[in-house]
């Protein structure tokens, strides 16, 4: 698989989101998954998953963003 978001395994995510859909073959089955990262337009922090579907990338880096909110109260 050729991928479009990392070079030598690095994000190339500057700021805000970006995805990838590619599938993956187990078995006799086909599943789409996507590669999802975010970067953090002020920390610069990076969060990147896969998961089956783009929602499910997207309602983990909303759960992400508020624990990371709450470290950044304290």
């Amino acid at each position: 698989m050729t991928t479009r978001m990392t070079i030598n395994g690095v994000s190339t995510c500057m700021a805000g989101e970006k995805y990838e859909k590619f599938q993956i073959k187990i078995g006799r089955k086909v599943r789409t998954m996507y590669q999802y990262d975010y970067r953090d337009t002020l920390s610069g922090d990076l969060f990147s998953c896969v998961k089956s579907t783009l929602g499910e990338c997207r309602q983990l880096r909303d759960e992400w963003l508020k624990c990371k909110n709450k470290e950044d109260r304290l």
